[in-house]
């Protein structure tokens, strides 16, 4: 016989049950996101000897709270982070936002570095930001470059990461797989990785530099109606006059067209096997990313720890983190707790 509830205590059990999962929840993400965003600053910046770099990175939240690495993706900054980080902070969180090398304040050390952009050395830069700032253990997060980046951490350096957050997933690649051809549509949307192939390509994007990256905003990220200051905000970090070198050597990079350092060669070889991410991993997708992105179910099987897939709705683009900046907070301090 099936057993019977009073509806009376059924709802006390349900309130109390919700009661508590709203209390897990912290009320910094249950509010609208802060209006410093738009016209916010992480100012001043700070600055750290780090590895080949002087890195400029930004700091918020305790000094002794758990430590959160935050990484941007091309043609972007550490201000596509600025409304998810003050809510990491009020969380507890110390959350660390570097410019990645090429971008803002970072500048190598010696005018004799090979401006290298293979992905491969920027991720040797992330380990070396934290080692300079005595962090042994990290949440790391990013999208775009900055997925990839964590990405390759996580696969060659788990003690380093506490667990991660990749918006589109699985990112990391290598040069033998970049001379495979795509199907027409694929190599379509890779357009101006070929452009940059070219020294057409070189000399355009530095002279339109801005031009270009407020089009590649407008085409990754096709909903989302971003206004002039937030863009320009952004736009001062690609006047870094590594910028155009490092962009440029990444994309070249990827096709086999020009090589990398020696001093990574082992690294991409260990990366040249698609190695499967054992560190717990939460992965977001915009349901609105006009940029290249593979579908969840083929990257899925590459990460082997505690894993969950989230789609975040009503049309978010590629720069997941500005556009949705409470999810992507919820999915860092949820990632934090597997």
């Amino acid at each position: 016989m099936p057993a019977t509830v009073n509806p009376i205590r059924r709802q006390m059990l349900t309130t109390a049950v919700l009661t508590f999962a709203a209390a897990r929840v912290p009320k910094v993400l249950a509010a609208d996101p802060p209006a410093f965003g738009m016209k916010g600053s992480f100012a001043p910046l700070k600055q750290i000897d780090a590895g080949l770099l002087n890195v400029g990175y930004a700091e918020l939240g305790p000094s002794g709270g758990r430590p959160v690495v935050l990484l941007h993706g091309w043609p972007y900054d550490i201000y596509s982070f600025v409304d998810a980080a003050p809510l990491l902070a009020s969380a507890g969180y110390r959350v660390i936002i570097p410019y990645l090398r090429g971008y803002g304040t970072t500048r190598f050390l010696s005018a004799e570095s090979f401006r290298n952009g293979q992905p491969s050395a920027l991720a040797t830069d992330i380990v070396a930001v934290m080692d300079a700032l005595r962090i042994d253990k990290a949440i790391i997060a990013g999208f775009d470059w900055g997925a990839r980046t964590a990405n390759i951490m996580a696969a060659l350096w788990p003690e380093r990461c506490k667990a991660m957050v990749s918006v589109s997933g699985y990112l990391i690649g290598n040069q033998e797989a970049g001379k495979m051809p795509l199907p027409p549509k694929a190599e379509y949307e890779w357009w101006y990785q070929y452009y940059f192939a070219t020294e057409r390509g070189k000399v355009g994007y530095d002279k339109y530099r801005r031009d270009f990256a407020k089009l590649i905003w407008q085409l990754a990220s096709p909903k989302w109606q971003f206004d002039d200051a937030t863009f320009d905000r952004s736009a001062v970090a690609f006047e870094n006059p590594d910028h155009v070198a490092i962009v440029i050597h990444n994309y070249r990079w990827r096709l086999a067209l020009v090589p990398g350092e020696a001093r990574y060669d082992a690294l991409e070889k260990q990366l040249a096997t698609g190695p499967v991410i054992a560190v717990p991993t939460i992965t977001l997708e915009g349901d609105a990313n006009g940029a290249p992105h593979a579908d969840p179910s083929a990257y899925a099987s590459k990460f082997s720890g505690k894993y969950q897939h989230r789609l975040v709705s009503g049309g978010v683009g590629h720069d997941l983190p500005q556009e949705a900046p409470q999810a992507f907070a919820r999915a860092v301090i949820d990632v934090d707790a597997f």
